[in-house]
This record gives C-alpha cells, structure tokens and sequence, in this order.
C-alpha cells in the first residue's frame, strides 16, 4: 500500500489484530527485512512495516535528509494511519529513528536491534579521517568526491548521490541527549559479534536510558534474524 506524507510516496504494509507495533528496517533494506518479525506478532497485534523514504517502494527524498526527516515523516504517517501509541521496533538505521521519535512521541515500549546510537569521538573509520583531511586542502574537494566512490563504505557507495549525502547526516549525529529522554520500557537486543555496532555500544546505550534492558546474543549485526525464535519468544515476553 501507498500512502503520500507531503510530497513523499511511502510504501507500507498493515496487518493483524490488537494493540499497535512499527517495525522499522536498517539502511539499505526494506519491509522484507523486517517481516519475519510482523509475522511472528500478527497473531496479537496489528503491525505495521514500512520502506522508509529511499528504500524499497517508497520514494527517494527530494533533497537530502536528516534523522530529523525521517522521524517527523514518521510521526505524520503515524498519525494518518491512526496508530496509537505504538510499540516501536527499529534494527540499526531504524532503530536510530525509532530513538528520536520515541523522544517525543508517545509510545507503549521500545525495542531496538544493533542500533548505533552514541557517536565515539576520534573513533572514524580510516577512509572517513583520509576525506575529512583532503576536503582541508586547497582545490581537492572534487578529489575528495572522487574518492568516496572508492574507498566508502558498501552502503555509501550503493547510495544515490542524495541518498549519500543522506547517510552522511544521519550518521554523524548523537543521538544520546534523545535516548536519555526516553523513560518508556526499553530492550535492546544484540550479535555478540555484531562488527556494525558492538556490544560496547549497546553497554553504553542501557547505561543512560532511563528504563533499557540489553540481551546479548550469538551473532552478528543480524542477531535478530540470526535468532530469530528466541527474539519472537523474548518479544512476546516483553510486549504481550
């Protein structure tokens, strides 16, 4: 199903009876990702998974946006859908949307899967450290263009050129100030090995929300498909 939010064409789809759950994928994935999960909770609940704005069916924004875009195009999808105070689930791009919504919206509980949430200072990949020190020197940001083509990252380089500069703002802002305010019950579930967002991070994360607990895993930075039965048994633990 379509659903225009201002000038955006977002695809999603709703399913199921009960109280109201958002699944929100990572970057560069779409509803599929997020579907094993809608279906396990359909039974109980009325589910909604969405492409966000650049992924999937939805359509690309028309300039680039922040985390800030993605969670207001959230609210106001929310809204035309008539959920009410949903149980939001979001795996690492989405769950860092699902952190600043949750921050002003109200919700029922959160859950998130291998969601970078605070940004480690000095703690940049090589490539991004080699670009920030070119885009310094007279005439070499066209350099510095040419060479995010070959030494970004895969989800970088896969991108559109607004989609890029997308990636670029949502992953270089902290999202601790908004993870702080939200008091609602909170679990976070990783991979063990998760090489995205290590467990460090999720660490940090359950240390100032409010109300988070976190449950390591066996796998990697898709430990809630990886473990896929005991994440549904955890979730319905939790959110039933």
């Amino acid at each position: 199903m379509k659903i225009k939010i201002n000038d955006t064409s977002v695809n999603y789809i709703q399913y199921g009876e009960g109280s109201d759950v958002v699944l929100l994928h990572g970057w560069g994935q779409n509803i599929a990702m997020m579907k094993p999960i809608g279906d396990a909770l359909c039974d109980k609940h009325r589910v909604t998974i969405i492409d966000f704005p650049g992924f999937g069916e939805s359509d690309e924004p028309s300039t680039d946006w922040t985390i800030d875009d993605y969670s207001l195009l959230l609210e106001k999808l929310v809204k035309e859908l008539e959920i009410k105070k949903p149980i939001i689930i979001g795996h690492s791009f989405g769950g860092r949307v699902a952190i600043r919504y949750s921050s002003y919206n109200s919700i029922e509980k959160l859950v998130l899967f291998g969601s970078p949430c605070i940004r480690v200072k000095g703690n940049l990949p090589l490539y991004v450290r080699i670009l920030k020190k070119l885009k310094t020197l007279p005439g070499m940001n066209y350099f510095g263009e040419f060479m995010k083509k070959y030494i970004g990252s895969r989800d970088y380089k896969a991108a559109s050129p607004i989609m890029r500069k997308t990636l670029v703002n949502t992953v270089n802002e902290d999202l601790s100030m908004y993870a702080k305010q939200i008091e609602e019950p909170t679990l976070l579930i990783w991979g063990e090995n998760d090489g995205e967002v290590p467990v460090s991070e999720a660490e940090d994360i359950e240390k100032i929300m409010p109300d988070a607990a976190l449950i390591v895993l066996p796998g990697t930075h898709y430990a809630y498909l990886e473990n896929l039965y005991q994440v549904v048994n955890i979730l319905h633990s939790f959110i039933d």
